[in-house]
């Protein structure tokens, strides 16, 4: 009984050094989630019954909802659902690479690898939640049109903008 104890007393030792050593991972992936999640349900309650929502904030940016059931942007969007469960499971796997490397380095590059779990995750619960990630920011600047995107798409955006920054950095540091 004693060694039972010690046993289970021993692993919630390592649980909680895992907890307090990663507790800026954990809460910076979730604040992202979060900002994700909320923006996300703010819009769905914006949105007229029929699912329109179409804000003009200024010439620059609109709120434009838009249901993308493909990856990046809205590319490789399929009719078919073996294609989008496929590419879904393809995105989990790359999302579970990226928290390995995530939890394998430190520093900014660390920080780059938790933004973008932190977005993946958003767009992953859209399309398990509505098998679809929803869009809403759009920017244009005269007639130059971007694609529409959301806040997660921002956050995996800027940590794969500072992974490639900081790679540029190592090549040329001996």
């Amino acid at each position: 009984f004693v060694g039972k104890s010690a046993l289970y007393h021993a692993k919630d030792m390592v649980n909680n050094e895992m907890l307090k050593k990663n507790i800026f991972s954990f809460l910076l992936v979730g604040i992202i989630f979060l900002l994700d999640r909320v923006s996300k349900y703010i819009i769905i309650n914006l949105s007229d019954p029929s699912g329109e929502l179409n804000i003009s904030i200024n010439t620059f940016l609109n709120f434009n909802l838009v249901w993308n059931d493909g990856i990046a942007f809205g590319l490789f969007s399929f009719e078919q659902n073996f294609y989008y469960n496929l590419i879904t499971l393809i995105i989990i796997i790359v999302t579970l690479i990226i928290i390995w490397l995530a939890y394998r380095t430190n520093g900014l590059e660390k920080i780059s690898y938790l933004m973008i779990i932190g977005g993946s995750l958003g767009n992953i619960f859209d399309r398990l939640y509505y098998s679809s990630v929803l869009d809403f920011i759009d920017i244009s600047i005269n007639n130059f049109h971007w694609f529409i995107f959301n806040v997660a798409d921002i956050f995996i955006t800027l940590g794969v903008i500072l992974l490639i920054v900081l790679e540029f950095f190592k090549k040329k540091m001996p």
